[in-house]
């Protein structure tokens, strides 16, 4: 198996396609990379600007270029020896009009070849239900996009067909003699009633009006394409026809301002397998799952087999050619049965690297039966992050938090009460989806008779809302010890909340550990089990918009903790939890991902390393603050006794200040419009004042007006005065921290993820902000003079790093020295033992140091943290006179070592001090010598 020695994650779209990632593909073999790492490129809805939006996986994206260019990407990455890792979505589709799979199944109903594909309920094993698809994509109301005149019936090649703006969905065939049969006396005066034409007109109005009711997908299929051929014939070749269509398609289409006149229409849509509705409705009523609650996205039944072979087919052909050697899983957790999909991918692919995006909670481990090498990162993540949080300062950060916006609520009990907001405003459909059908059980059972829908409801809320991990992964083969022990935990947790609900969450327990009864028929089993798959595929989706996506918005103590896959009430990790992570993951899943920046982190490292400088400066920081707050205090309004922004808003915003201020002021403008941007999208995914569902204008133009106002004018600001000197301090530090960090990453148990352009600062937000346009002609200039420079004195190019390091030559320079020890001594960091090294001195807790052993080689990670503590502003984290009595224990008797990111020589003798070790550059990483 080939396993990536370092990826570099690219984001493609129409303006970064497959001849700009060519154009870019020796500068990453300079940098150092060995894989490059693919953001779904198969076809997506047009215009995507991430690519999960996939409407046809068996075709590449036209936007991203032709067949060609996509050939000859592959060829440069090949003669460069470099891998591909592709991104791929299993789990749903867009629903998109360019969707031709889910555009046939909304035309042709149960009677589409295409059915089996989407999780809709037409094709569930239980309570079938042919009620219309939700075609939930409609900005306003239906009735007033109807009347308004944004709904319109059109007719061309393809067929009948209604549109709304860029959305285009095909009529049933039955409807066609809707639109035939009015005003057709007036066609037959104007050509005759014998006239060949007309009697033609009169044949396809027969055939669409006898149409049988019992036929099978291709028969259905045939008599479409006889139909409409026949029509298109007659509607081009006649001119009578032609405006007879013309005429019925604008009286249809109806007038704005005679809602009558769209009775025709709203009769015509309401005999389709589809209902086009309010965008809204989706939060409250909804029968297809969803990726999370986006209407856009529709699940795909993948476990169906000849799905899994339709959607993996191109997949699979570039893996057997060589042209992809490594595939990442999108929500693994999204799936019915995640284990029978990997296996199934195993088959297909071999030999081949596999890694999933899986979101671990503390202390929990991947299934040990997934044939994967492991996570896409979001574990490491948390992990090498908490580590630069000062832990011991908790309760002071406590205490400032509280102290400055009231706020007591802990992020344990937070947790519960968003997951249920969650379900009442934006998962409510489905959770009453899965009520049904516990209820249809519950009610075949003696002890669950008496269960009201209400009660289930109130019962399976309280568990979900409860429940400790992303997911569970029972199946028919039964449940493994660590879920059964998971499901006790929720059960009992959930007791006390629910105390006139003991009988219902009993029976709640008993469906999820799969205690069948000895007089449960095969079918009742069969029930039970699509119930506990349901509820799986549900509890991660609930996780991630009630934690992530709220909880995270809320809960604003320390924001640097509020990450995809953290645990904000964990105020960092210990030395020991670290190495302790490392050494599982070494012997483990040594081939997952270890990453820092993706496309759906909440902030990039680089903000994320400033900000963790806060946590060694309690005091400090709540000054600031309350002086920054008092500053700005006639900035926010008051508007029925509330304080716009309030004063969690504006906690967090100093937070995010501080975090993505640029070195740069000629940035400090975009910056602001980003900042603005970004609290938007804060402020309504915390729903507190504002949401996506109900917009609060009057609250959300207030904390951007709040923004505008502390940073105007630029010059001479008050706020800025303050601002600036501290918010610098904070950021030299921080470079300090993102150096070690970048390091650790290197150098730890796993494959080195780099996000794009983050090998220079970068201080982007969440997204959008984190996939913008990144600048690769000046990277590829800094590499290249780098690279020279290093050649002819590499002490004088560190000198002058340090100097100018607001630049982010320095980290591109790291980055660069990194990966070429990686790629140097790969076996040891792919293979050899993790070894924690022992720390003494004055300044002991500002070190983490491991060392990588195998055979002969050993190589010792060293990188500081804590820099507040250690130095004064202007100082450099280096030399004896700093690191004073600071000594590591070395694990080997080697006397020599050469240090790969200075290349210069380190003398030692059983033990090391720091001071030597870091003589010439802020992290060290020692290789041994002879």
């Amino acid at each position: 198996m080939r396993i990536p020695a370092a990826t570099y994650r690219i984001q493609f779209n129409s303006e970064f396609g497959f001849d700009a990632a060519k154009a870019i593909t020796n500068y990453l073999v300079e940098l150092g990379i060995s894989d490059l790492y693919a953001s779904p490129i198969f076809k997506a809805r047009p215009g995507s600007s991430h690519g999960y939006d996939v409407v046809d996986p068996t075709q590449l994206n036209p936007e991203l270029g032709t067949q060609e260019a996509f050939e000859s990407l592959v060829q440069e990455l090949q003669q460069h020896k470099l891998g591909w890792l592709q991104d791929i979505v299993p789990n749903h589709m867009g629903y998109d009009s360019q969707n031709k799979y889910l555009m046939d199944v909304l035309e042709y109903g149960i009677h589409s070849s295409y059915v089996d594909y989407f999780d809709i309920p037409w094709n569930a094993p239980f309570g079938i239900n042919y009620e219309p698809i939700l075609a939930p994509l409609l900005g306003n109301f239906y009735g007033e996009c109807l009347e308004n005149g944004d709904i319109q019936l059109k007719y061309d090649e393809t067929g009948l067909n209604v549109n709304y703006f860029s959305l285009k969905i095909p009529l049933k065939l039955e409807s066609y003699a809707n639109l035939l049969s009015e005003n057709l006396d007036k066609l037959a005066q104007a050509l005759g009633r014998e006239h060949p034409i007309f009697v033609r007109l009169l044949g396809v109005l027969y055939i669409v009006k006898s149409l049988p009711s019992e036929t099978v997908a291709q028969q259905r299929q045939d008599q479409a394409a006889f139909v409409k051929g026949l029509l298109w014939e007659l509607y081009t070749e006649n001119p009578e026809v032609k405006t007879f269509i013309d005429e019925n398609l604008q009286l249809f289409n109806g007038e704005p301002g005679k809602a009558e006149s769209f009775d025709l229409l709203e009769s015509l849509l309401s005999e389709q397998f589809f209902r086009l509705c309010y965008w809204k409705v989706g939060a409250e009523e909804m029968n297809y799952r969803r990726f999370f609650a986006v209407n856009e996205l529709i699940s795909v039944r993948v476990e169906n087999l000849k799905v899994f072979e339709k959607t993996h087919n191109l997949i699979n052909k570039l893996v057997s050619e060589g042209k992809f050697t490594g595939l990442r899983i999108d929500h693994i957790d999204g799936l019915y049965d995640p284990k029978q999909y990997l296996d199934r991918l195993r088959e297909k692919t071999g030999d081949t690297y596999i890694t999933v995006e899986k979101i671990l909670q503390p202390g929990e481990d991947l299934p040990n039966d997934w044939s994967v090498q492991g996570t896409s990162g979001y574990d490491y993540l948390n992990y090498i992050n908490g580590i630069f949080c000062k832990t011991e300062n908790e309760d002071k950060f406590t205490e400032i938090y509280s102290g400055f916006t009231g706020l007591t609520t802990s992020f344990e009990e937070m947790v519960p009460d968003k997951k249920h907001l969650i379900l009442e405003r934006t998962l409510a459909g489905d959770i009453d989806n899965i009520t049904s059908l516990l209820k249809k059980i519950a009610s075949k059972h003696r002890y669950g008779n008496d269960f009201t829908i209400n009660g289930l409801k109130r019962a399976l809320a309280e568990v979900l809302s409860r429940f400790p991990v992303y997911r569970t992964y029972v199946t028919k083969e039964g449940i493994s010890e660590i879920d059964r022990a998971y499901v006790h935990e929720v059960i009992e947790a959930t007791k006390p909340h629910t105390p006139f609900l003991n009988h219902e969450l009993n029976l709640i327990e008993k469906l999820l550990l799969l205690e069948y009864d000895d007089d449960t028929t095969q079918t009742e089993k069969d029930q039970w089990l699509y119930f506990v798959m349901r509820v799986q595929q549900y509890t991660g989706p609930l996780m991630a918009k009630g934690v992530e996506d709220t909880a995270f918005y809320v809960y604003n103590r320390f924001i640097s903790l509020n990450e995809v896959g953290g645990e904000p009430s964990h105020f960092g990790i210990s030395t020991s939890e670290f190495h302790e992570f490392n050494q599982k993951r070494h012997k483990q899943w040594s081939g997952a991902m270890s990453t820092t920046s993706t496309h759906d982190t909440k902030r990039c490292e680089d903000s994320r390393a400033r900000l963790n400088v806060l946590s060694e400066i309690p005091e400090e920081w709540e000054k600031q603050v309350r002086k920054w707050s008092e500053i700005n205090s006639s900035h926010r309004k008051t508007v029925d006794q509330l304080t716009m922004p309030d004063r969690n808003d504006e906690y967090v915003l100093y937070q995010a200040l501080v975090g993505v201020f640029p070195f740069n002021e000629e940035e400090f403008p975009s910056c602001i419009e980003r900042v603005k941007d970004y609290v938007i999208k804060a402020i309504r995914e915390a729903k507190v004042h504002t949401e996506w569902l109900r917009e609060n204008s009057v609250y959300e133009n207030a904390f951007t007006d709040f923004v505008t106002a502390i940073f105007e004018p630029l010059k001479d600001n008050p706020f800025l005065k303050e601002f600036l000197p501290f918010q610098r301090w904070v950021a030299e530090n921080g470079i300090y921290n993102t150096l070690s960090q970048t390091l650790l990453k290197i150098t730890s148990p796993g494959v080195p993820d780099f996000y794009q352009g983050t090998e220079l600062w970068d201080f982007s937000l969440v997204d959008p902000d984190n996939r913008r346009r990144v600048n690769f002609k000046t990277r590829e200039s800094y590499l290249k003079a780098i690279k020279e420079h290093a050649l002819t004195d590499i002490l004088k190019l560190i000198d002058e790093l340090l100097a100018n390091k607001e630049d982010a030559k320095i980290k591109l320079f790291l980055v660069v020295q990194g990966l070429k020890a990686r790629t140097e001594y790969l076996q040891v960091f792919q293979q050899g033992d993790y070894l924690p090294l022992e720390v003494s001195g004055k300044f002991k807790e500002n070190i983490i140091a491991f060392a990588r052993n195998d055979g002969n080689k050993t190589i010792i990670t060293i990188a500081p943290r804590f820099f507040t503590s250690l130095i004064q502003p202007g100082e450099y984290p280096l030399g004896q006179d700093i690191w004073n009595d600071t000594t590591l224990k070395l694990p080997t008797q080697v006397t020599s070592w050469k240090d790969a990111i200075s290349e210069q020589t380190v003398e030692a003798n059983g033990t090391l001090l720091i001071g030597e070790a870091l003589k010439h550059f802020p992290v060290g990483l020692l290789v041994s010598q002879g």
